[in-house]
């Protein structure tokens, strides 16, 4: 049988030595206390603010570190990686500032928002190739490149000296707080962050409970940790493009799994509410993966009760294009919208008499799609209705059910979910 050896911590020094190395090139993010979030689960939150960084995330840290310690020959030959956005700007952004050319692959259906940051942050110094479907068919074609002119690849994650570089993140919330932090709150997506703020903190605050979160339709770190070994997931769902990979890193996976104390999953509608909330409530504008430590807060909010807790808000690179997206996922997840697939009789007011049956009196109807057939006696219509109180639910449902119309409840089928949205 095959005896797992635990990779070693980075070490406290390695940490102080990135954060040596990047203080006059990031941003020094600041650790703020959230009052709504206090208020709300009746304990003491801070937010650390890396949506505040200079390229709207932590991973700057990461890529500067590692690609500022290649040597002369490596630097000559230039770097390529692969990534859905965050990474590629940090790597963009490091090789503007240290003269060094890279060719940055990221899949053809990532956001025009971070492509355009990507090539704003390298100009000239970067060339940025789009293909495939996936991260993986970017790290593929990535790779090939390396191969094919000796490039050097920096590794989105599941390197040490980008490890390093994320755990200044950490040295900073502990050089910002004078009371010890009861938990700290993380986003998890391949494992670097968690893994390098994470070390930092189990050797100089070890008394600080650190929780990871996922969203729930991409669980790698929680799924590894459960079976003790890194596995590919063979579906993952790709909202929360920031924090959703099929695999970890497996040098991230053995330096967590040292010390987090759960992973919490977070669906991705849940994520959608706690985004506009932020900017509704507070003027924040994150990402999905930046709201990720904010919205576990629910699930935690027994333990920390009376607590004081740190959630790092990851990023904020956003496409305003999604909110349209983020809206409609809030509501389908807080229970004000469903949709339905309702088979009417073809005849003159049919639709009329569902509306009066049907329909509670603060009921509306936001979505209708019919195509008549002349040759059937019943056909579909797609019927999206908002409710004023999720509690109405069950009283239109009970509507429905007695009335006698034959009807599909559409929320649950996630292909025509992921169409109708």
């Amino acid at each position: 049988m095959e005896t797992k050896v635990a990779v070693d911590l980075p070490s406290v020094e390695s940490i102080v030595r990135a954060h040596r190395k990047l203080k006059d090139v990031v941003t020094r993010t600041p650790l703020m206390r959230n009052l709504n979030l206090s208020e709300k689960y009746e304990a003491d939150i801070w937010l650390k603010r890396e949506d505040l960084q200079i390229v709207r995330s932590y991973k700057l840290r990461g890529a500067f570190n590692k690609i500022s310690s290649l040597n002369k020959e490596e630097k000559s030959r230039g770097i390529v990686c692969a990534s859905a956005g965050n990474h590629a700007q940090g790597v963009a952004y490091s090789c503007k500032q240290l003269g060094i050319h890279g060719v940055i692959y990221m899949p053809a259906p990532t956001p025009n928002q971070k492509v355009s940051q990507v090539r704003m942050w390298g100009k000239d110094m970067v060339e940025v190739v789009l293909v495939g479907d996936s991260f993986d068919d970017a790290y593929a074609a990535a790779m090939e490149r390396c191969d094919q002119e000796g490039r050097v690849f920096i590794h989105p994650f599941d390197d040490p000296k980008v490890i390093e570089g994320q755990g200044t993140v950490g040295l900073e919330i502990l050089e910002d707080t004078r009371d010890e932090i009861d938990y700290l709150v993380m986003p998890i997506g391949g494992g670097g962050l968690s893994s390098g703020v994470g070390s930092y903190f189990s050797q100089i605050s070890p008394n600080t409970r650190i929780i990871g979160v996922e969203p729930e339709g991409a669980p790698a770190m929680k799924v590894a940790l459960d079976k003790d070994e890194v596995v590919t997931l063979d579906k993952i769902e790709k909202f929360v493009d920031g924090a959703a990979v099929q695999r970890v890193g497996e040098n991230t996976f053995q330096i967590a799994k040292q010390f987090l104390e759960e992973v919490v999953l977070v669906p991705e509608g849940k994520v959608c509410s706690t985004i506009l909330k932020l900017y509704n409530e507070d003027a924040i504008v994150v990402e999905p993966a930046g709201a990720l430590s904010i919205s576990a807060l629910d699930a935690i909010k027994d333990k920390i009760k009376g607590k004081k807790v740190v959630c790092v808000v990851s990023g904020s690179n956003n496409d305003i294009g999604r909110m349209e997206e983020i809206k409609e996922r809030s509501l389908l997840y807080e229970g004000y919208k469903h949709y339905f697939m309702v088979r009417f009789p073809q005849r003159a007011g049919a639709l009329r008499e569902f509306l009066t049956e049907i329909l509670g009196p603060k009921d509306d109807v936001v979505h209708f799609e019919y195509t008549k057939k002349v040759n059937r006696e019943k056909a579909p219509a797609i019927v999206g209705i908002e409710v004023n109180d999720p509690n109405d639910f069950d009283e239109l449902m009970e509507r429905m059910r007695t009335t006698g119309y034959k009807f599909e409840l559409l929320n649950e089928n996630q292909d025509m979910f992921n169409f109708l949205i």
